[in-house]
């Protein structure tokens, strides 16, 4: 997959997470803005029944005081009256500006004037108290001209039970206003009612308490906020899982094509050395062979036996190089057979030790720290190739003078070996994968060093299926330590 289609699925993907994100910040603003609106209809509601409870218990007991019973035959104050239907409807859009209608109109024959109040302008809606004051007889509302505090504290707790009873929690203030209109003319009060103000506050609109007084109550809300998240937590909680699920798919996909790709970078890398790693002793052998043939080699015991010679080399290597990649597809189908036994550590690193020194074209030091007699318990020839591949890598990533050190160290949980070399250090940016299949560190000249990149992942895997661990310390220009823990 080119950088270029890796790039296009990038967008792609990108602008749909956008896309999913901003439809669900819409459609959760949209259902924020419902449910303060609910909220506000709710508490405005909850405002009006307390009023016109509290209006209906006072016009009881002051009929009662008066020697007229309490209830009519129907049950309840009567709610017509030859003016029109009284409404307990409070219309007000959240959202505009509200407003407050409050009219006096005088009745011939010095009767009790009336009181009217709206909302919006969008009918003529009687206030409960109104109604009252239509229904019940002219001593009543001389009673509440001659006196009658507002019980605030009688009103602010049966509002409270209201909001409880609708499962609203929340912090409000209630007010008292003096509203006195003017005869025979509209008087208008604007209020953001049922609107979030400046201090993030929430205002119900005023409602008459007792209109002969000309005194209304009004409830201020803190922020609803607790409410309203209460009322959309589950469409939260959602959102913010779906949120996390698209991200966490995208994050998942993009590694993993990124991942795909870097292992093709690698495979290719993998057949490009393959390729000539085994043309090499072909060719090799090739010669060896075209020479014994074409130009009477054979004639010469001597030459013959240096050609076969070299042939044998390089068919060994050949045959070295095929094996190796046979043994890793297998061990990566199953698991490998260990036959662990006590091994002499000094005694194994001894013999690898001789026998790199030896065919090594460059000078090879070896300085060991293993107490004398120590013995561990592994498979002796799986742990020899974990040894050799090490030293193999040090000579070959080095400079003319190699000096690798074994450091052998016991501890209270197993015993720990440190491989160290003087080589050219690998790159911070590379260490974590140098124990990956096929993994090879990028240089200028893929075929400078021979290899395939299935050294350290075989390592590793032997290191691990002896129950230990293995990690780098590397520094460009210093070197590298292998740290292997039983």
């Amino acid at each position: 997959m080119t950088n270029r289609r890796i790039r296009i699925i990038f967008w792609l993907m990108t602008a749909c997470i956008v896309a999913i994100n901003a439809f669900q910040g819409y459609w959760l603003l949209a259902t924020y803005r419902i449910n303060r609106q609910q909220f506000g209809n709710v508490v405005q509601d909850a405002l009006f029944r307390v009023v016109e409870g509290q209006q209906l218990d006072d016009a009881r007991i002051l009929m009662s005081e008066k020697g007229i019973p309490p209830d009519p035959p129907g049950g309840d104050i009567p709610r017509e009256a030859s003016g029109g239907n009284a409404s307990k409807k409070a219309p007000g859009q959240p959202g505009k500006d509200a407003r407050v209608v409050v009219r006096r109109l005088g009745v011939r024959g010095g009767e009790s004037s009336r009181f009217y109040y709206q909302f919006n302008n969008d009918s003529a809606i009687v206030a409960p108290a109104d109604t009252l004051a239509r229904r019940i007889s002219k001593f009543v509302v001389q009673g509440w001209k001659e006196g009658g505090q507002v019980d605030l504290k009688k009103i602010y707790a049966a509002y409270q039970a209201e909001l409880a009873r609708r499962d609203i929690h929340a912090a409000f203030l209630l007010d008292t206003l003096y509203i006195r209109p003017k005869a025979g003319a509209n008087n208008v009060i604007i209020f953001n009612g049922l609107r979030r103000q400046s201090d993030d506050r929430f205002r119900t609109l005023p409602l008459p308490i007792n209109p002969v007084r000309h005194l209304f109550v009004q409830a201020t809300f803190e922020t609803p906020v607790p409410y309203l998240l209460r009322r959309m937590g589950w469409l939260l909680g959602c959102s913010l899982l779906l949120l996390l699920l698209t991200t966490g798919c995208f994050v998942f996909m993009l590694r993993t094509i990124l991942r795909q790709k870097r292992l093709s970078d690698i495979k290719n890398d993998f057949i490009n050395n393959m390729t000539h790693e085994l043309k090499t002793p072909i060719a090799t052998v090739t010669a060896a062979v075209d020479a014994l043939l074409n130009f009477g080699v054979l004639n010469d015991p001597r030459k013959t036996e240096e050609y076969l010679h070299i042939s044998q080399n390089n068919l060994q290597r050949l045959s070295d190089l095929v094996e190796k990649v046979l043994n890793l597809a297998v061990e990566e189908k199953q698991d490998f057979e260990f036959q662990t036994e006590p091994v002499s550590l000094a005694e194994i690193l001894c013999e690898l030790a001789a026998s790199h020194r030896i065919k090594a074209a460059k000078t090879v030091v070896f300085d060991m720290h293993i107490p004398f007699g120590t013995m561990v318990q592994v498979d002796r020839m799986h742990f020899g190739n974990v040894i050799n591949n090490l030293i193999d890598n040090a000579i070959k990533y080095s400079y003319d003078r190699v000096t690798i050190s074994f450091n052998y160290e016991q501890e209270s949980h197993g015993w720990q070996l440190t491989v160290a070399d003087n080589g050219i250090g690998i790159p911070k940016a590379y260490q974590a994968s140098v124990f990956d299949r096929f993994f090879r560190v990028p240089t200028g000249d893929l075929h400078q060093v021979k290899g395939f990149g299935l050294g350290l992942a075989y390592v590793r895997q032997v290191v691990e299926k002896h129950g230990g661990s293995i990690s780098l310390n590397s520094e460009p220009g210093k070197g590298s330590a292998f740290v292997l823990k039983f």
